[in-house]
């Protein structure tokens, strides 16, 4: 922990494991006999894809798309797509996975990155959904691991100025005067 900043558990790592099982049985159903092609967001959803992945049944191909849009900061800016993805989608069922969902702006570029690329299909799957925060007006992520407040959070892949990604729950990050 560094100087005037406190983490206080939203999410224990319990209850992340419970839900990743509800939600890989959610896309398990919906995929059964298809091919996925995961696209995760560096570098927040690399925890939550790896091992979402490891309880898919599905054959699956693994590839990685960068966006920013916070920077060092704990406000959103513009986006930048700094990774476009390696595998051609066109034609391949996507499952997008995010960390998480807050002003929109970030997965809304994705999304329409990779439909520009004529995918046969493609669905979202958030670990959190911040909609208090909505900039943008969304198509619904048919896969949601938990609807969170407006909040700071980090853990679990998601990070403050690159520090707390592996902590094993998600917390809410606060800063003590």
């Amino acid at each position: 922990m560094y100087k005037n900043e406190c983490i206080c558990t939203l999410f224990s790592a319990s209850q992340i494991e419970m839900r990743l099982e509800e939600l890989a049985a959610e896309i398990n159903n919906d995929y059964m006999g298809k091919e996925i092609l995961l696209v995760g967001t560096l570098k927040g959803a690399y925890i939550f894809m790896a091992d979402l992945s490891r309880k898919l049944t599905s054959l699956v191909e693994i590839d990685f798309m960068k966006a920013s849009s916070y920077g060092d900061s704990t406000r959103p800016s513009e986006l930048k797509i700094e990774k476009m993805l390696s595998i051609d989608p066109a034609g391949k069922h996507v499952l997008l996975v995010e960390d998480i969902v807050d002003t929109g702006r970030t997965l809304l570029g994705l999304r329409d990155t990779i439909i520009e690329q004529n995918a046969a299909s493609l669905r979202i799957c958030t670990l959190l959904d911040k909609p208090s925060r909505r900039e943008v007006e969304l198509p619904a992520c048919e896969y949601v691991g938990f609807t969170i407040p407006d909040e700071f959070v980090v853990g679990y892949g998601l990070d403050y100025a690159q520090r707390y990604r592996c902590l094993p729950y998600i917390g809410i990050l606060s800063f003590e005067n």
